[in-house]
Formats: C-alpha cells, structure tokens, sequence
C-alpha cells in the first residue's frame, strides 16, 4: 500500500479525476446483513471508511453532517450504534471533545482505532499549555495517514477482503494525490499578498501550512473564536483576543472573512460589519456536508471550500 502522498500530477489530469474518478457513494447494505460495522466519530472519518470497505463493510457516523465534535454529547442512541460495532474509529488529538468517542467505545468493549496515529500534529498555545490541533484532515497528506490507519484497521478486522481492501485504498490514495496538485494549482491563482484566509476557529492551521497563506501569522490560522469551539481545551473569544483578532484581521488586508458551516456565524458576522470586510461564504471544516450537497465527501468538501476561497480572495 502507498504509505505517502507525492505530487506529480499534471493539473489537467487532475481536474479530471476529480470530475469523473472519485468513488462513488456509499452502496445501501440490507439491514440484516452480516458484514462488519464500522463505527465513526466524525463524517470525514466515516467517508475514508466507506471509500475504503466499499461494499465489504457497513459504516456509521455519530456526528450528522453540520454537528460540531468538540462540543458534541453524546446520546443513548450513539451507546446502541457501537454496541452494534466491530470496529470503532476516532480522530483524536482532543478533537472529541471529553474523548467522548475513546469512552463509548471503552464502555462497549469495542476496539478503537485513532485515525491519526503517527501524524505529526502542529502544536498550539491553548490556556497557558500546548495542544496538538487535531484537524489534521484538511490537508490531503494527513488525510492519506487516516486512510492507511483505517485500511490497515479493515484488514485485520477482515482479512479475507485484503486485496479488496489494499486495491480500494490505493485508488483512493492515488485521488488523494491529485486532489493536493489541483489545490496547488489554485491556490497559485491567488497572489501571495491576497493569501489571508480568515475563518472562525483555528480549524485551518494544517491548511494555511501546507499551502501557505497567512505569511504574517507564521502560516497559521487568522480566527476569532480559537481553535476549540467548546470550554474543554481553549475555551472562545475573550474581550482582549477579540481586540486583537479585529487588529489582525485590520492590518492583513484580507479581503473577505469566511465561517464555517459547524460554528455559529454570529462573531465572525460582527467581525466583518465591524471591519468592513465582506463574508467570501462558508466552509466546511470539522464536518462534511449533508447527503446530495457538493460537499457530502471529503474530496467534495476540500474542493468546495478551495474554490470559495479562490474565488473570494483572487
């Protein structure tokens, strides 16, 4: 299997595959069917299951599409799907906020599987200690870590589907690597001066790293609320970090303020009414979208939110 992303690919080809090689969605599995169930914490988490098992695997997200993990509780409901489980998997680096996942899978005797494991995570200043940021996902390369942690995971649960599952991954990995050569080729549009993305929380650090916008913030995310939308690890916006984000966000010369469709809209709004600056439209961050939307996948996603910031920011 692939271990790594490199970038070879021509943008034409890209453009491409993307348009007519991304595997297609989930097939619908009787409910009685005897195939493993893969338990998810996140929607993106689920997509890299499906794209993986295919046909060979039923798998399930606790978080609907728009729900936010750090913040999320979880229900009695949630309890029932993962005692249905064979498999349960996770984000980690605190994403699940409490570590809401690592419980209900513990509590139901499930094996848990971290999407993450061996990702180098970007460190982040968060109540006077550093946190590891955990949306490690919003660049392809992390995002290929996750598919070989999860087809790794699918072959020891069922290792008769091996082949099936190794052949599935690599496609995937391979649309993974195309996937990042066409946000280059975009994101090269943009003149580097105008490379300011400005979101609600610090959900695109790895973004703004890989693909180099926010030069004055050493490559980081530009947000007002923080990188946790909850009170677990790094809790909102204050008085004085709203003061300085406006400060900021005034002195970098954006031109437009993007939210995000997990996160309330409402300081990121007052922010923009506040500077002037107009809002370029709305991301998807620490979800996808909901089923038949553009970004219902996570290569779906990552090519929504790459065109609005283009599009916004050119």
């Amino acid at each position: 299997m692939v271990q790594m992303l490199s970038i070879a690919t021509k943008p034409i080809l890209a453009v491409f595959i993307l348009l007519l090689g991304i595997i297609g969605r989930p097939a619908i599995v009787p409910a009685n069917t005897e195939l493993p169930v893969i338990v998810a914490s996140t929607t993106q988490i689920a997509d890299f299951a499906r794209q993986i098992g295919g046909d060979q695997v039923v798998v399930r997200s606790i978080l609907a599409p728009g729900a936010d993990p750090h913040t999320y509780l979880p229900t009695p409901n949630d309890v029932e799907i993962v005692l249905g489980a064979d498999l349960c998997l996770e984000n980690g680096l605190h994403l699940e906020g409490k570590s809401w996942m690592a419980t209900l899978a513990r509590d139901g005797g499930k094996p848990l599987v971290t999407a993450t494991d061996g990702i180098q995570p970007l460190l982040l200043e968060g109540s006077g200690e550093k946190i590891s940021d955990p949306h490690a996902w919003l660049v392809p390369r992390n995002a290929a870590v996750y598919v070989n942690n999860i087809a790794d995971a699918l072959i020891r649960l069922a290792p008769d589907n091996r082949e099936f599952f190794d052949a599935r991954a690599e496609l995937y990995l391979h649309q993974l690597r195309v996937l990042d050569a066409w946000i280059r080729q975009q994101v090269s549009l943009i003149p580097p001066s105008r490379r300011v993305l400005v979101t609600t929380h610090d959900a695109f650090n790895y973004f703004c790293r890989e693909y180099r916008f926010n030069p004055k913030n050493d490559f980081l995310s530009i947000a007002p609320v923080g990188w946790s939308t909850g009170g677990e690890v790094g809790a909102g916006i204050t008085p004085e970090r709203r003061r300085r984000v406006i400060e900021s966000i005034r002195q970098s010369g954006t031109r437009a303020l993007f939210v995000e469709t997990t996160v309330n809209p409402k300081q990121v709004r007052e922010i923009a009414r506040e500077t002037g600056i107009v809002i370029g439209g709305e991301l998807y961050s620490d979800s996808m979208g909901p089923s038949g939307s553009a970004g219902e996948t996570y290569i779906g996603m990552m090519r929504e939110n790459v065109l609005m910031i283009v599009n916004a920011l050119l």
